[in-house]
């Protein structure tokens, strides 16, 4: 999960970091920094104010077609401007392009001064859920059709997003570089604060001291309180699941490359499944235009 599942910060081409770092908490999606008021302006599209307040957008704000972003990190600051800048290459002339608010940057005060416990960390992600759940909720209602990306973190997001609300609420998912059952030895550590990383993609190592920003703590508990989930159970009640791209890196040090388990469980469930040999930040940058192209036909 970006800033959670790796402390991996800086950025190349699209997302990418500069070195390996220990990591379950960075990760590479972050759409770091951005002003909500500097963006697009959101009194132009007819939506009601409570929406308005969760969401920046960008395009065609009345296409019929809508991609929702739920952004990597966790972090406090919602990141219109990289989201827009990993889409400049596509054509999304004809799609309005939406990221969506998460309990972090609606309230980072929250998150910035004093340590958060972990059961207050699943309560936030149930709130970034709710909230992800209303925007997407909005524009089906409004009979637009909505792919859903989630990317390290986000992946986590859209993953519990479908688990709590179901498989149809949006109409495709495009997830990358996540996990459905993360080891238990990551999760743990992030709750207490403490950051890992997977050595080849396969072998959880867990840091020994405890991370000393509190705001850096604060995003890894977010980070575990989705990452304790057992996705395989949680979304075994769907019998299918083809609505879902997921791309995953079989070197992935942020999140660890999915099991066979984890793959046989989405191949039993019919998700589309593109794998490389890389690591997160690899991963991403290889296969963001085929994910895009093959689950929601954007090139």
């Amino acid at each position: 999960m970006n800033r959670v599942f790796s402390k991996l910060t800086n950025f190349t081409s699209y997302y990418s970091t500069s070195n390996l770092i220990p990591i379950v908490v960075s990760a590479i999606f972050i759409f770091s920094c951005s002003d909500d008021d500097k963006q697009s302006p959101m009194t132009s599209i007819g939506i009601p104010k409570e929406i308005k307040s969760l969401i920046s957008f960008s395009g065609d704000k009345d296409a019929s077609t809508v991609l929702i972003n739920t952004q990597g990190g966790p972090s406090t600051i919602l990141d219109t401007i990289n989201l827009d800048q990993a889409l400049q290459d596509f054509d999304t002339s004809n799609i309005l392009v939406v990221n969506v608010h998460q309990a972090q940057t609606l309230n980072p005060n929250l998150f910035e001064g004093n340590d958060i416990t972990f059961d207050q960390a699943i309560n936030f992600d149930i709130e970034s859920t709710e909230i992800l759940y209303r925007v997407i909720k909005y524009f089906k209602d409004d009979s637009r059709i909505v792919y859903v990306l989630g990317v390290s973190f986000g992946a986590f997001m859209v993953q519990e997003l479908i688990a709590k609300k179901g498989i149809n609420v949006a109409d495709k998912y495009l997830i990358m570089v996540g996990r459905l059952d993360i080891d238990d030895i990551i999760w743990q550590g992030l709750s207490e604060g403490r950051f890992g990383y997977f050595e080849n993609g396969i072998n959880p190592i867990l840091e020994d001291e405890i991370e000393t920003d509190i705001t850096e703590r604060n995003m890894a508990r977010l980070a575990a309180g989705l990452g304790m989930n057992r996705y395989t159970h949680l979304l075994n009640t769907f019998e299918d699941l083809s609505k879902i791209t997921y791309v995953y890196g079989k070197k992935d040090q942020a999140v660890g490359r999915l099991t066979d388990a984890e793959v046989n469980f989405l191949h039993s469930k019919n998700a589309n499944i593109i794998s490389g040999n890389g690591d997160h930040d690899e991963t991403i940058n290889s296969f963001f235009a085929q994910g895009l192209n093959e689950t929601f036909g954007i090139e």
